[in-house]
């Protein structure tokens, strides 16, 4: 049986891949409690901006088998743009957007490259790709950006081994957040968290092509 990491759990896109792996036969371990998720699911609530807590608990996911496995999806958002972003700002969501990928990513990496094999999903941004793409959202699209950055240098690191780190880039999700949000857009062009994790459980199947996923 396989053996999955998801954080955000509880979150639009945490879900639908937690449900994704779960019904493909995954036992996952995830942040957040999903009540009625079942057997195959364990969460807790963890601080995944503090670097030892999570570490402790991917150690123990470790312990109970190997992790085939892992798609971060915790994340957050802020509008601004140069003048309005000051450097705390920017601070907090690097914490949000890779700290808290970083956290996760690190130990599993190591443990992924010392078995050998395995896959790793990064949640990026249209504004984490390209500066043009990342007007208005200063903060937000810096923090983005470190991914594509971790995703290449992790790549490289695995050269060798069937280790895999890809880098998910949606348009825009539809979710109810979302259509609030943007109660004028047209919401067929969106894509939905069930579409993005079965794109995700695909490519964890048959992990080759472009490490960049743009959905």
């Amino acid at each position: 049986m396989k053996r999955a990491i998801v954080t955000g759990a509880t979150g639009n896109l945490g879900r639908a891949v937690t449900e994704q792996l779960l019904v493909s036969g995954y036992q996952v371990a995830g942040t957040g409690l999903l009540p009625g998720a079942g057997e195959g699911y364990t969460g807790g609530k963890i601080d995944l901006t503090d670097e030892t807590a999570t570490n402790e608990w991917v150690s123990s996911v470790i312990q109970q088998g190997a992790v085939d496995t892992a798609v971060l999806t915790v994340g957050g958002f802020a509008m601004g743009d140069i003048a309005s972003t000051p450097s705390g700002k920017i601070q907090e969501q690097i914490n949000l957007n890779f700290m808290t990928a970083y956290h996760v990513a690190r130990p599993v990496f190591l443990h992924m490259k010392e078995q050998g094999s395995g896959t790793i999903f990064l949640i990026g941004s249209q504004s984490g790709m390209a500066a043009e793409k990342n007007k208005g959202v200063t903060a937000y699209g810096l923090s983005k950006s470190l991914l594509f950055r971790l995703a290449e240098l992790m790549n490289l690191e695995a050269t060798g081994t069937d280790v895999k780190i890809f880098v998910v880039v949606p348009f825009i999700i539809d979710t109810p957040q979302n259509r609030v949000a943007m109660p004028d857009a047209d919401f067929s062009k969106w894509v939905t968290p069930a579409e993005i994790a079965t794109r995700i459980y695909t490519k964890a199947q048959q992990p080759s092509g472009p490490e960049i996923i743009e959905l």
